[in-house]
């Protein structure tokens, strides 16, 4: 953006800038503040005066310029100040990073690549969940055998990370169920079959996220002995047990049965329709095209920072404590995260632009519709819902969250994905 300010608001920058110089001044001979302005004008150099007086009036015409065209920046737009004097009018150039252009693909046209699995509810799926329903209610028993999945075994823990014991890790008879989703993958498949005072060990590569942050991302070896076995044994599930687990809403052992098959149904059913979903917008973005600024990549790399030392801070660490568990720099952090962000990002800009062609931005009676609508199936909102009417930020958050609802269900329609 070209930009001239006219004289008259330079001429009155300058006085401004003059007299705050002026208040401030302490010259000798003069009480502090009472120095006339023309013996200031005189002391302060006309780089320092020119610097102040671009500090003082570039930002208000830089927003003013933006405001009048419309324009969100990325970030603070680069000035260039190519004529300021007084008297005469100023010349700006100020070069801005923009969100991008938007090329939509056809939504219509889309080729869409069914999921690769099925989510019929089988008996087996059915036989699961009744035994997990009824777990809270299992009796544990001391038994004298191996270890076997489902068991609850006794164990001692430790953790060697470059043949050194993570004394932070170490556990003495600590209880854990042998079971998929409770234990590590790796212990799940080593465990059964070890006796009493045996000892199994198994390669883990711990995740990023992991608490420990000595331990994240890292590779180690756990070395597990068995100090005890229980056995968990569920409750036969008959007609009384139906009941009391569902408040008499279901007196037969059937009528449970059914029930429940519905509630796996329908979670079948949403998860489903959301892979269908995460298709369609896959191939959308896919076949649209858009460029990420790397301006846009950077601002998204810095709120992801800050949100990672938020974290580490509530547990204690420094992100430079952190980085270095992870044997990497932060410039090799942020390369790491780097392409993950922008594929982020472009789906974001997609999914915007798709909003704006097919009109789906929410307006604030729908926004406020829709919150209140939420606010009756949460108890916890219910109780919010006068404060967060009152408050920009959460409208926003439920603005968003219509909008994404919109866009997915018009997307879906568009495609004709069943």
């Amino acid at each position: 953006m070209n930009i001239e300010v006219p004289a008259e608001v330079v001429d009155a920058t300058y006085d401004r800038v003059l007299n705050r110089l002026a208040s401030r001044a302490r010259i000798e001979g003069f009480r502090p503040g009472r120095a006339p302005r023309a013996l200031v004008e005189a002391r302060i150099s006309p780089a320092v005066l020119r610097e102040e007086v671009v500090e003082t009036m570039v930002p208000d015409v830089i927003r003013q310029a933006l405001e009048g065209e419309s324009i969100d920046p990325i970030d603070n737009p680069d000035v260039e100040v190519l004529e300021l004097e007084r008297g005469r009018p100023a010349k700006l150039k100020a070069t801005i990073s923009v969100m991008p252009e938007v090329t939509l693909a056809d939504v219509t046209q889309l080729k869409i690549a069914p999921p690769d699995h099925s989510h019929e509810v089988t008996d087996e799926m059915l036989e699961r969940r009744l035994e997990d329903l009824r777990e809270p209610m299992a009796e544990i028993t001391p038994v004298e055998r191996e270890v076997r999945k489902g068991d609850i075994a006794v164990i001692d823990v430790e953790v060697e990370l470059d043949g050194n014991i993570v004394e932070s890790e170490t556990r003495k008879s600590t209880e854990a169920e042998v079971k998929d989703g409770v234990l590590l993958p790796e212990l799940v498949e080593v465990l059964p079959g070890t006796f009493v005072d045996e000892s199994r060990e198994a390669r883990v590569t711990f995740p990023e996220t992991y608490s420990n942050s000595e331990l994240a991302g890292r590779q180690a070896t756990i070395r597990v002995t068995v100090r005890g076995v229980k056995e968990k044994i569920l409750p036969p599930l008959d007609d009384a047990l139906a009941k009391s687990l569902t408040n008499g809403k279901q007196e037969t052992v059937d009528a449970y049965r059914e029930a429940v098959r519905e509630q796996l149904e329908e979670s079948a059913h949403a998860l489903a329709k959301m892979e269908r979903e995460q298709a369609v917008v896959t191939a959308l973005v896919d076949a649209s095209s858009v460029e990420v600024p790397e301006a846009l990549v950077d601002r998204e790399l810095t709120s992801e920072l800050e949100s990672l030392e938020r974290t580490l801070s509530r547990q204690g660490l420094k992100l430079d404590r952190y980085l270095q568990y992870l044997n990497k720099s932060l410039d090799q952090w942020v390369a790491d995260r780097r392409p993950d962000a922008e594929a982020r990002l472009k789906v974001d800009l997609v999914l915007a632009e798709f909003a704006r062609h097919q009109g789906l931005e929410p307006t604030e009676e729908e926004t406020v519709g829709f919150l209140e609508e939420q606010a009756a199936e949460d108890e916890e909102l219910k109780g919010q819902l006068a404060e967060l009417k009152k408050s920009p930020t959460a409208r926003r958050y439920f603005a968003s969250r219509l909008r994404r609802r919109r866009v997915l269900d018009r997307l879906v329609d568009l495609a004709g994905v069943d």
